[in-house]
Order: C-alpha cells, then sequence, then structure tokens
C-alpha cells in the first residue's frame, strides 16, 4: 500500500502558478516503482521483450546476484489452464531441460511461479537462430559440418537421457556469441513414460517440412529415429540452402516426404551426398544411427580423433545448498524449482521432481534465519530430540527412543529465496516413513505455524503484476 501510495504521489504536482513539476521525493519513488515491478521474485531484473507466443512472452533479463544476462519466459496461467495440454506441454518442457545439461542444449537455470505467472529462466542466447544463417544461401562444407557436429552431440545426448526432440529444424536451433550451436524449445518434446505399450510414441507433431514419413503415417513412431530423419533434414537445408522437401500444396509435399522424394544439388560433396542419403532414408529401420553418423567420412572430415565429438556426460545437478557459493554466516541460496512454484495454486512444479513430500516438510517465513533455527531447535527439545547444530543453518534432530527401524532422525535446514524470505526444509536421516509423516504433520506444523508464511502446497501469499513484479496480497 505504501508503494502504491508512492507511485500515485510520483505524478506531477501543481504549483501556485500552474505550472506542473515533479518533486525530488515523486522522481525516486517513480524510479523505486519501476525497479521493483522489473524485479522478478528479487532475483532478475526483466528488459525488453524478445519474441512473444500466444501464451508467453520471453524477455531479456539480468541475474542480479551475477550481473549475467538471462533469458526469461513468463506464462500466464490463466491462459493456460484453458487450452487443453498446454500445462503437460510446459510440465515437459521444463522436466526434459532439466535431464539435458550440455553445452549445445540451451541451459534451463531456474523455474520459479506464482499464483498468475510462471517463470522459466534460461540461457540467452546472442547469436540468434541458425535459420538466419541459413536463409542467405548455403553454407560452406566446413561451416555445416561444425554446426551438424555439435548438432548430433546435443541430439545424441538428449536420446542418452530418454527424450527425444521432435521438433528440431533451424528455428530451433540457436548461435551463440563464440558461434556454437545450442537446441531450444523442448515443448513438444517426449520422454519415457509417454511410450505406449508398443514402446513407440504415437502423437503427431512437428513441423511439415522436416517431420518424418513414419510420424505422417500415425502408426507409432520411435521418437529418436524420427529426430535423426530432422537432422538430415537439417544437414540438407545447411550444405543445399533449401529445404528437400517443398511445395505449396501441403499434401503433394507429404506425399514426396513418405516415399523420401528429393534430389540432391549437385554441389554436395560425394561423401555429404552419402550422409544425407542415409539419413532421408523412408524406412526408419534402415536410417542410419547416432554412432554410424559419428563414424560417417563426411562428420569425421578434418579431425584425426577417433571419436571427433563424443557425447559428454551427464552433468550432475547441484543440490539445493550448492546453487550459489555460501557466504560465511549466511544461509545457503534456495534454487526454488521445489518450493516456489509449488507455492502457486494449480500448478505444482514439484510433481515433475523425484518424490512428493508429506505435508510440513517445507515452508517459508519472514524470520531471520537464526531466528528460525532457535526455534526449531526448542521445538526439537520439546518433542524429546537430541538437538545438534551441524552447520551454520543446519540442525540435526534425533528422537531418543527407537522404533521398529531404529531411531527417527531428522535434519532441518534454511535456505534463503529472496532478500526476507527464508526457506526451511525438513529431510528425514533414518527411522520408519510412518514415524516421520507422522512428525512433520502432527509435531512440525502446529508447532512452528505462529513463524510460517506459506507452506508447500498451500495457496502462496505472493502474485505478480502484468511486469512481473511482485505484489502482497
Amino acid at each position: 500500500m505504501l508503494m502504491q501510495s508512492s507511485c500515485l504521489l510520483s505524478r506531477t504536482e501543481k504549483e501556485e502558478g500552474g505550472e506542473e513539476r515533479r518533486s525530488g521525493m515523486g522522481k525516486k519513488a517513480e524510479a523505486a516503482c519501476r525497479d521493483a515491478r522489473n524485479l522478478v521474485l528479487g532475483k532478475y531484473e526483466m528488459g525488453r521483450v524478445l519474441g512473444k507466443g500466444t501464451f508467453a512472452k520471453v524477455y531479456h533479463g539480468r541475474d542480479l546476484r551475477t550481473g549475467e544476462s538471462v533469458a526469461i519466459k513468463v506464462i500466464n496461467k490463466d491462459q493456460i489452464r484453458r487450452e487443453a495440454g498446454m500445462m503437460e506441454q510446459i510440465k515437459r518442457e521444463i522436466s526434459a531441460l532439466r535431464l539435458v545439461r550440455h553445452p549445445n542444449v540451451v541451459e534451463l537455470r531456474e523455474v520459479m511461479a506464482t499464483k498468475t505467472r510462471i517463470f522459466i529462466v534460461m540461457e540467452y542466447v546472442r547469436g540468434g537462430e541458425l535459420f538466419a544463417r541459413v536463409v542467405r544461401g548455403p553454407l560452406p562444407d566446413d561451416q555445416a559440418r561444425r554446426y551438424f557436429r555439435q548438432l548430433i552431440s546435443a541430439v545424441g545426448f538428449c536420446h542418452s537421457r530418454g527424450v527425444s526432440h521432435r521438433d528440431l529444424k533451424p528455428e530451433n536451433v540457436l548461435l551463440d556469441h563464440n558461434g556454437d550451436l545450442k537446441v531450444s524449445d523442448f515443448g513438444l518434446s517426449a520422454l519415457p513414460e509417454q511410450l505406449r505399450h508398443d514402446g513407440l510414441l504415437h502423437t503427431q507433431c512437428g513441423t511439415p517440412a522436416y517431420v518424418a514419413p513414419e510420424v505422417l503415417r500415425r502408426q507409432g513412431y520411435d521418437g529418436v529415429k524420427a529426430d535423426i530423419w530432422s537432422c538430415g533434414v537439417i544437414l540438407y537445408v545447411l550444405l543445399a540452402g533449401f529445404l528437400p522437401f517443398r511445395d505449396d500444396n501441403l499434401m503433394r509435399m507429404y506425399r514426396r516426404v513418405l516415399k523420401a522424394e528429393y534430389q540432391i544439388p549437385p554441389w554436395f560433396s560425394g561423401d555429404a551426398r552419402r550422409l544425407v542419403s542415409r539419413l532421408l532414408v523412408a524406412d526408419p529401420e534402415k536410417r542410419i544411427s547416432i554412432d554410424a553418423i559419428m563414424h560417417h567420412p563426411w562428420f569425421n572430415k578434418g579431425t584425426h580423433r577417433k571419436d571427433p565429438n563424443p557425447v559428454p556426460p551427464p552433468q550432475a545437478e547441484p543440490a539445493p545448498a550448492e546453487v550459489e557459493e555460501q557466504k560465511p554466516g549466511t544461509p545457503s541460496f534456495y534454487n526454488a524449482f521445489q518450493l516456489i512454484s509449488s507455492l502457486s495454486s494449480g500448478f505444482d512444479l514439484s510433481s515433475l521432481f523425484e518424490y512428493r513430500r508429506p505435508a510440513g516438510t517445507v515452508f517459508t517465513s519472514r524470520l531471520p534465519a537464526a531466528a528460525i533455527l532457535e526455534r526449531v531447535e526448542r521445538v526439537g527439545r520439546g518433542l524429546g530430540f537430541s538437538v545438534q547444530r551441524t552447520k551454520s543453518f543446519k540442525v540435526k534432530m534425533e528422537r531418543k527412543n527407537e522404533g521398529w527401524k531404529g531411531r527417527l532422525g531428522v535434519t532441518a535446514e534454511v535456505f534463503e529465496v529472496v532478500a526476507e524470505v527464508t526457506v526451511v526444509e525438513f529431510s528425514k536421516l533414518s527411522g520408519e516413513t510412518s514415524d516421520y509423516t507422522k512428525f512433520c504433520e502432527e509435531d512440525v506444523r502446529p508447532g512452528l505455524k505462529d513463524i510460517v508464511w506459506t507452506w508447500q502446497g498451500d495457496h502462496a501469499g505472493v502474485a505478480t503484476n502484468e511486469d512481473g513484479g511482485e505484489e502482497k496480497q
């Protein structure tokens, strides 16, 4: 309310002579309003719009902790609730991006949500779309090879993690400031749980000029092999400067795709011609594999390494407490994939992660971390637990009497989310799960109710305005 009043006061004020002027205080208040409006949960500053879609806008942003540029995708939750399948598509995109941390895949940094918005924070890729490079004409072999190697490395890694992209095309491939390729837009991606009993995918999706013949046949398809076809179309476009399957009549184009009817331009080298011919094969069972692509002469030209572009091992994701280097005497910074998203009604991103927590295991508070820990320790001792401070902002508690699976052991750790908002997270170390669930729901929740701002899964106390800033409810 104070901020709203200040914003109103920042408008022009009448002087006695009828002239309008802005007071110095008004200018400061206006600047404060503008800054607050452009902040996302106190962590990111939002700038210009980079792109717009039906349900989302993508903004250029700045990480206030590091000063690094990011891309922030802001999704209107009310709109996606009204559109069948959109909620699942967004969940799938987030889940896929978490699985495929690779140098040639756009990196997902963080997911946050309020009652009305979802914020997907991603790596900012400065160089634009690969499409912009190919519309000017065919690329030299060496440049096309560099891009194709990086594409195959990224796609092969995705497949090794169980993710099929299903919409590979130059418009969904970005280039960074070093000219390195980054695969983006996993909105149509498929995860292992989407496979039917026959082990195949059955959803027809993708972009017509890049979609594999088996997808058009509607009889089920292997997402890995369909992606390889799309990679073949991309390679053709890189070397030719135009599409292999193009027609003003969509049905005629589909017939050509189904039969793999295309012409290879005469300027393709012999090795390039042979590789494209093995990629764009109508029968997916006869199509070349990722491994065979990586051992093909055209792919390996100019390198003497046995494996020219190996698929890197999965990158371990940091635990929440390791997301940011901890300063002495301060709580760790909590990457709010699980927490902030679950504070909003109707869209619980915590369902994307490995397990569901019992009620009463995660809450936010407005109190300082030290005061919260002191209160947790007091409640623990009152419940008959031995209490030990293991780190500055972490407490270990153990029940003195033993259960069927030994003594119940619990940790409570405090993290900082944004300024003046902390998270307390309880975890089970030992003992019976039923005892831990009862402890969380019947002991922790009522014992700490007066210091809690909101519990995980309850309706949140924050919302966002149209520009992504916070509003108190």
